[in-house]
């Protein structure tokens, strides 16, 4: 049976779509596409070609006009003038959108460590102005109903054959919840939890856990005098105490939980985990 990717799809799209556009954000319904699409509704087109495990899929966005246009005015910060149509401005948006969402798919997806899916990376491919009638192929295309603070926009993707059996929660038109685990599954880790706090305390712990926290990767660190730095120039190398064969710290709101080494994931700076606690940290 292949890895299901609904929920990883669902929450980077969230998460890209709050990070870029400063907004609250959440996935209301996702559905086969099945309502008629106005004959007259553009959509920009941007298609994003994905590598994994010797395969290759092609996903398509479409987002229609009143999408577009609301994600450039969110981007610009929401002080311009909310725009009527399409314009270079608004598909130039939509595709750096488009990319950053599919490249925190691909980063997700290798972070998982699927057997079926592995190695996966992405390129953007053709976009485009269309009608969104003559291009969205029902019959593999899914309507996201995206809220962005208090207004739901729409988003649809086609996936190719390949993908289809990766996105088995999106079939049948609507979105199924996760599987509820059993009390056996969760049963040590919610024992240990219960020793330590108290069944009360694990409760009220359970509405922390959508707080968002800060992470970062420390390289390294210098203890500098005062005169030292107010000499530094453009140009200036600073040496760092950390040796480049040394793991580096990775801190939570600035408390450092663990080590672990950088990678480079698509083009970006990662850190694989080596260790996670302080036991380890030496």
């Amino acid at each position: 049976m292949a890895s299901d990717l609904s929920n990883i799809i669902k929450n980077e799209i969230v998460s890209t779509l709050e990070s870029l556009l400063s907004v609250e954000g959440s996935v209301e319904d996702v559905s086969l596409v099945q309502d008629q699409i106005s004959d007259s509704e553009q959509c920009i087109k941007v298609v994003s070609n994905f590598e994994f495990s010797n395969q290759s899929s092609s996903w398509t966005f479409f987002i229609p006009t009143l999408t577009g246009t609301k994600f450039e005015y969110l981007m610009l910060g929401g002080i311009a003038d909310l725009k009527e149509s399409i314009d270079d401005e608004i598909t130039d948006a939509v595709k750096e959108i488009i990319s950053t969402i599919s490249g925190s798919i691909t980063t997700s997806v290798n972070a998982q460590g699927f057997d079926d899916i592995t190695g996966m990376k992405f390129t953007l491919g053709d976009s485009g102005v269309v009608k969104c009638a003559d291009d969205i192929n029902t019959n593999k295309t899914y309507k996201f109903i995206v809220k962005l603070n208090d207004e739901s926009l729409i988003i649809y993707i086609s996936f190719d054959d390949t993908m289809l059996s990766f996105v088995e929660q999106f079939s049948g038109g609507l979105v199924q919840s996760a599987p509820t685990q059993t009390s056996e599954e969760v049963a040590p880790q919610h024992s240990i939890l219960s020793t330590l706090l108290g069944e009360e305390s694990v409760d009220n712990l359970r509405l922390l856990f959508n707080i968002k926290l800060r992470l970062s990767v420390r390289l390294g660190t210098k203890v500098c005098l005062l005169r030292d730095v107010i000499s530094w120039d453009i140009g200036e190398i600073i040496e760092l105490s950390q040796m480049t064969n040394e793991p580096l710290d990775i801190l939570v709101n600035g408390v450092v939980i663990g080590q672990g080494e950088a990678v480079i994931v698509d083009g970006k700076f990662g850190v694989k985990i080596k260790h996670i606690g302080v036991a380890k940290l030496d």
